[in-house]
């Protein structure tokens, strides 16, 4: 009875918590996927006061014996898993492994581990919290999460199926999860690995001493003798980035929508830097262009440049430059140095030709943030737009200049995402204005046609659109003027910019897929926009690029939120986002989007959100009429089907 009752406060807990939900995607995830799993791993957000609260039996559990406590939740999960037919491959509990993850611990002292305290506990298999200074780690190696073992006699029920599964408990060694002496229970005959169900897992053994062993290293021994000795720590999964608990708050708050946590965020962002509410639109397009920024290689099609059309050209100066100071490698370029590769002088007597990097390499993974586009020269312009369209660039090297009589050329991937602005204030700009726009179009004559329709996203922030409100954008100027390195928001406060680095980096690492419903409509509202801009004389205005931007919008927005798989609500903000984009290029058409159809109302409070939530929901609806229409044998599909 005591275990039926603990496993009901269990999946209470889950429920309250959001943790039900997020295990029902993980399960999608696994379901989805074409791989087959003998070891399925679920890592379960805990936080422990909340359980108390709610059971204190059960918190006593996860405090106190938290592998008696993860059995409770992997029989919770299991009798989910089965009720609601979530994974069809799965078959027994035992294939299931959770993982509690604790928000905290209590602030105890029994639950603080002090390495200097004799006698230490060495008995007690809970979770503790210590403090120290690494003094020596080891290389990354590989160890076995999980492993499916068969019976190796043939006539044995139990030679096929997942009865033997062996999972790694913590304080275990390799050896009690794979070797080659297991028995079958059954008939007794040796158990043999199925090798192919193996589940691997990183693992690196740091030594950490207490911070007081260093005064064994400064002199101070007060004619006492005294000992030290490292303790080792196995970290079985290596720590990656992880969001503050104010973000994870949030989170929780939200997951019953797919919207309203990005929303949130880009209402938020940077407000050290423009008042709250404003400029929500720019903000969001700039956090999801930072989310698919990378320390690493990553596909080409996973950048998003953006180009904005301002009047407070200041203003958003500060915003962008502000922005790519959250990423390792946001580059603001100087105006006196070159965006692109240049060949210059041989300065070290080598007969070598030496090739300056330039901004846009030194970005590589990141963001380069250029200024104002009309403070480049033509030819700059009509390089960026080449590298924009190709991602790449290549340097000519004469044959005199590198002392050969043969001419060569080096090719240097560009990865980045570039940001830019056009002032609309410029004199020439108001000189030159264009009398037969289209309905909804921008005129951007400074800047050439094709370089402004290579840019995947073009936002318009000006006194007269939706993401400017001026007056607050006044007040908060004069108050920072006043009190500069004052916090003028609570948001401030809870939500740091160093919050937001973590939140980024944590976003960004994030491995992302597509939902079938998620592609099908991607393909379909590309296939239809594609028809609909399309005229006799000088065909489509899409480009095939223009499918890998909607891809790597919706995927940024499902990493701005934290999720795995890109759902059709993704997909949506990402075509209002690219259809607001052709109305400022090329005027609106039969999908007539609102200039402020991502923000319709502002954030002010969570009835708000609700309403915004309706709108979106309508909006979707129409994306779908639009599709069926206009999109030549497409089809959108529900969930359910």
């Amino acid at each position: 009875m005591l275990s039926l009752r603990m496993k009901e406060a269990a999946l209470i807990y889950l429920d309250r918590s959001g943790g039900l939900q997020k295990f029902i995607d993980d399960c999608k995830y696994y379901n989805d996927s074409k791989q087959s799993y003998a070891v399925y791993r679920f890592n379960i957000l805990i936080n422990p006061s909340d359980v108390v609260e709610l059971d204190a039996e059960l918190g006593n559990h996860i405090l106190h014996q938290p592998l008696k406590a993860a059995q409770i939740f992997q029989s919770v999960c299991f009798t989910a898993v089965k009720t609601l037919s979530l994974i069809g491959q799965l078959q027994t509990e035992t294939q299931i492994n959770i993982v509690l993850k604790l928000t905290h611990l209590p602030p105890l002292p029994s639950y603080s581990l002090d390495l200097c305290e004799f006698p230490l506990d060495y008995t007690s298999q809970r979770f503790f919290m210590t403090q120290g200074i690494v003094i020596a780690v080891t290389t990354v190696t590989k160890y076995t999460q999980g492993a499916r073992f068969l019976c190796s006699d043939e006539a044995c029920p139990l030679s096929k199926g997942f009865q033997y599964i062996r999972v790694h408990m913590p304080g275990a060694t390799e050896s009690a999860t794979v070797r080659n002496d297991f028995l079958c229970n059954l008939c007794s005959s040796s158990l043999e690995e199925d090798r192919k169900f193996r589940v691997l897992g990183d693992k690196q053994i740091v030594e950490i001493i207490p911070a007081k062993a260093l005064h064994a290293f400064q002199g101070y021994s007060n004619n006492q003798p005294f000992r030290f000795q490292s303790l080792t720590i196995f970290l079985r999964v290596p720590s990656g980035p992880e969001i503050s608990d104010n973000f994870r708050y949030l989170l929780t708050l939200t997951s019953s929508s797919c919207w309203k946590f990005a929303a949130i965020l880009a209402n938020i962002f940077a407000s050290q830097i423009v008042p709250l509410g404003t400029y929500n639109l720019l903000k969001l397009c700039l956090l999801m262009s930072l989310v698919q920024t990378s320390d690493h290689n990553k596909e080409l099609e996973d950048y998003l440049d953006i180009l904005i059309i301002t009047s407070d050209t200041l203003l958003v100066d500060r915003l962008l430059n502000f922005s790519i100071n959250l990423v390792p490698r946001g580059i603001r370029h100087p105006v006196s140095t070159e965006i692109f590769p240049t060949l210059s002088g041989n300065k070290y007597g080598t007969g070598a030709v030496s090739i300056q990097a330039g901004s846009a390499l030194l970005a590589k993974g990141g963001i380069c943030f250029i200024g104002d586009m009309a403070s480049h020269k033509k030819d700059k312009l009509e390089q960026l737009q080449s590298v924009v369209e190709s991602r790449s660039i290549t340097v000519h090297i004469p044959g005199k200049k590198s002392g050969d009589n043969t001419d060569q050329q080096m090719t240097f991937p560009v990865q980045c995402s570039f940001w830019s602005f056009v002032d609309m204030d410029s004199s020439s700009r108001r000189n030159t204005q264009k009398t037969n726009a289209l309905i909804g179009q921008m005129d951007y004559s400074l800047i050439p046609v094709n370089l402004v329709e290579t840019f995947g996203l073009l936002i318009n922030c000006n006194e007269s659109s939706p993401c400017h409100p001026f007056l607050p954008t006044v007040q908060h100027t004069l108050k920072k003027a006043i009190e500069p390195e004052g916090l003028l928001h609570v948001a401030s406060k809870q939500f740091t910019t160093n919050d937001f680095e973590k939140l980024l980096a944590f976003a960004k690492n994030l491995n992302v897929e597509l939902s079938l419903e998620a592609e099908r409509m991607i393909h379909g509202y590309y296939l239809a926009s594609r028809r609909i801009r399309t005229d006799s004389i000088y065909g489509s205005k899409l480009s095939a690029s223009a499918l890998k931007y909607l891809v790597s919008l919706s995927e940024a927005h499902a990493r701005l939120n934290l999720r795995k798989k890109v759902l059709k609500e993704d997909v949506l903000i990402a075509a209002l986002l690219f259809e607001t984009s052709l109305t400022l290029k090329y005027g609106a058409t039969v999908f007539c989007v609102a200039p402020n159809a991502v923000f319709p109302f502002e954030l002010y409070n969570e009835e708000y959100l609700e309403q915004r939530d309706i709108y979106l929901t309508q909006c979707q609806q129409q994306l779908q009429q639009f599709i069926v229409t206009y999109g030549p044998g497409t089809a959108i599909f529900t969930s359910d089907e």
